[in-house]
């Protein structure tokens, strides 16, 4: 599993091996994606295959971008590869920070590049299935009630995302 993303180390950023940065809860550069209809967001289950939050519900897609790779080139080539999802362009919402134990001694500590994307009618949405076991439309509002009432069946980011940072990430959506 060795891929290289941006972490810092000290004040530096560097390339640092993806394991390692979770395993020693290093600041480090990440992309998250939301695809949404109307107020419908595609939710993923992550696969039991993953190294840290499997089976956990999560946002559309979300990732580090490679060493040298642009957040937005980050978003678009894993829509494609967790989703088999091609010909959205993500906008760029926000940009959030947060640190959070995932478990089995890996901490996530973000700077997140959040982006939106809207669906196309009839889009094609083709999982991986090692990276994604199942998806689902959900109303946003309906999504934040059911992460306040079980969290443990969503992923640490997308729980923060939601109670946290709602309004930030999808207030031009939210307001019409």
């Amino acid at each position: 599993m060795s891929e290289l993303i941006p972490a810092w180390v000290g004040d530096r950023l560097a390339p640092v091996d993806k394991l390692e940065v979770h395993l020693k809860g290093l600041r480090h550069k990440a992309v998250s994606v939301f695809v949404m209809d109307g107020e419908n967001v595609l939710i993923q289950r992550r696969s039991e295959e993953k190294y840290h939050s499997p089976g956990l519900w999560a946002n559309t897609c979300c990732t580090h971008p490679g060493w040298t790779e642009r957040p937005e080139e980050c978003a678009v080539r894993r829509l494609r590869e967790e989703l088999g999802i091609t010909g959205l362009y993500p906008a760029h919402a926000d940009r959030l920070e947060y640190r959070a134990d995932v478990g089995g001694g890996m901490i996530e500590h973000e700077v997140v590049d959040i982006y939106l994307a809207y669906a196309k009618p009839h889009m094609r949405i083709a999982p991986d299935p090692r990276e994604v076991a199942e998806v689902r439309w959900i109303g946003l509002y309906d999504l934040a009630a059911e992460a306040g009432r079980h969290p443990e069946r969503f992923s640490k980011w997308l729980n923060i995302y939601l109670s946290s940072h709602l309004d930030r990430i999808f207030g031009s959506i939210l307001r019409g």
